[in-house]
């Protein structure tokens, strides 16, 4: 496989945003584009012509055309573990035999939530998703941003096994008219099904007469799901090649669908569809996710950033920087590239973020001033999701929009406390509407986004062998392993 070859992109020397501005007219139509329902501008970052030239022939190196089309083909490209990456097929999109199971596992879905919403499974008001990762950041940023005015059920997903997270959910419910949803794609993830068998327990003390039958299972190990005792019609399998932080478009989806409705559950889906079909089909320099990757290797390759910011301008879309943490340094927090070879080059950069404008008053004094620079993602919708007046929503904007600029501009000042450096980049996502279709078509461009930079990169975005020491010493501990003198104190200290 070839290696990155960094040397032209460590060579572009360019000038500062400002003086970019003012020395290209079309600076501003050359780096923005729409795409479903999103407004995408990069020219606030300090990509140029130049450079997005020297990234697509890298891409070219690197086989990005034809690492994206083995995507999409179903190929076997998660080295590691010899199997396929089919998440897309979840939404129309690969090989026809793995778009035809999707649609399967899709309508076995459709029908359980039919079957609920007549009442089958009794009266059902509350669910409780129990997951963790990938098997509850996607649902509860789902359910979290188009779920609010929502009155068909009331959602709850866990993910913490501190008890206190599970009884914070079962406090407000009632456990008559409560559906668990167990969200493993294993079915032996520890802290779920610890959580999950505190859930049935909560049923049973409570007058549940069959726990079991209020329980529904999302998992791409059906047999280890029935053999936990749920049975065979509520069990909703989806594909062993779609990974955990890609699975929200697969049944781990069931709590969304069901709060939301299996037409907007589909909206979403399509226009998850129409970013991949935009990222498979048009050239690179009108690319959305690979132009962002592009601007992401530029800082973490050419400027050694280390960290990317994204903030959401949107209160629906709080959650969004959490559900990007886990996409992208899992993805991409590799330290080998796909043969197994050490790296020698950044690879993800460490992701963080928050709500604006909450955040302009706690972290933006180090954006602004601070001795770091921080690429910064702004995440925004034109049409505001309350009906408290429209000064609300253009007083948020107006501070996102103010905000870029101001990175961007800077402001010189005797008193250097008082001056801003500028030349801080900025990138601006802007949504028409934070509907169904369009928040699928965000998230698609976010997954899209991080293949971009892990095929860039010579890594393998796939796998995560990363989290799987502390679960393992986590189980040793239990059975008495041999740890560190530290650590040993510790366990003694919290058990005796």
């Amino acid at each position: 496989m070839a290696l990155p070859d960094w040397s032209t992109i460590h060579a572009l020397k360019p000038a500062s945003l400002k003086q970019l501005f003012d020395k290209d007219p079309a600076r501003l139509a050359a780096l923005s584009l729409d795409v479903a329902g999103i407004h995408f501008d990069w020219s606030k970052t300090h990509l140029t012509g130049e450079a997005v030239q020297a990234f697509a022939a890298l891409a070219e190196s690197m086989g990005l055309a034809a690492k994206r089309d083995a995507l999409f083909a179903g190929e076997a490209i998660n080295v590691t573990e010899g199997r396929a990456v089919e998440h897309t097929a979840e939404r129309g999109e690969g090989s026809p035999d793995s778009v035809a199971r999707a649609r399967g596992f899709q309508a076995r879905m459709r029908a359980l939530i039919d079957a609920i919403e007549a009442e089958a499974l009794g009266p059902v008001r509350h669910i409780l998703h129990i997951g963790i990762g990938g098997s509850a950041l996607g649902p509860e940023l789902l359910v979290d941003a188009l779920g609010r005015d929502a009155d068909r059920y009331d959602v709850a997903v866990v993910s913490n096994v501190d008890g206190a997270a599970l009884e914070e959910a079962l406090d407000r419910f009632d456990p008559q008219a409560t559906l668990i949803a167990i969200a493993s794609k294993t079915f032996t993830t520890t802290e779920t099904l610890l959580n999950a068998e505190s859930a049935l327990a909560w049923l049973s003390g409570n007058g549940v007469e069959d726990p079991y039958g209020r329980v529904v299972a999302l998992t791409a190990a059906p047999d280890k799901a029935v053999e936990w005792g749920i049975d065979e019609t509520r069990v909703l399998p989806f594909a062993e090649s779609v990974g955990g932080r890609y699975s929200l478009w697969s049944s781990i989806g069931f709590p969304a669908a069901l709060a939301l409705g299996w037409d907007a559950f589909e909206e979403m889906l399509e226009g998850a569809a129409e970013m991949d079909r935009h990222f498979r089909l048009t050239p690179l320099a009108r690319n959305a996710p690979a132009l962002a990757a592009f601007a992401d290797l530029y800082y973490t390759q050419a400027l050694g950033c280390e960290t990317r910011a994204t903030f959401a301008y949107d209160e629906r879309l709080r959650l969004l920087p959490s559900y990007l943490q886990q996409l992208e340094m899992e993805s991409n927090g590799k330290r080998v590239t796909a043969d197994g070879e050490p790296v020698t080059w950044p690879t993800a950069p460490i992701t963080w973020g928050g709500v604006g404008t909450d955040a302009q008053h706690a972290v933006f004094q180090l954006l602004h001033q601070g001795t770091r620079l921080v690429p910064v993602e702004f995440v925004g919708v034109i049409e505001p999701g309350h009906a408290q007046g429209d000064l609300h929503h253009r007083q948020l904007l107006l501070n996102m929009f103010a905000q870029g600029a101001a990175l961007m501009a800077g402001k010189e000042h005797q008193d250097l406390a008082r001056a801003y450096p500028g030349d801080r980049p900025s990138s601006t996502l802007l949504l028409s509407d934070l509907d169904p279709r369009t928040l699928g078509a965000l998230l698609a461009f976010y997954e899209q986004r991080t293949f971009v930079n892990a095929v860039l990169l010579g890594i393998n975005p796939f796998d995560q062998f990363g989290v799987e020491l502390g679960k393992e010493m986590a189980r040793a501990a239990e059975h008495g392993g041999d740890f560190d003198a530290s650590t040993t104190d510790l366990i003694q200290r919290a058990f005796g």
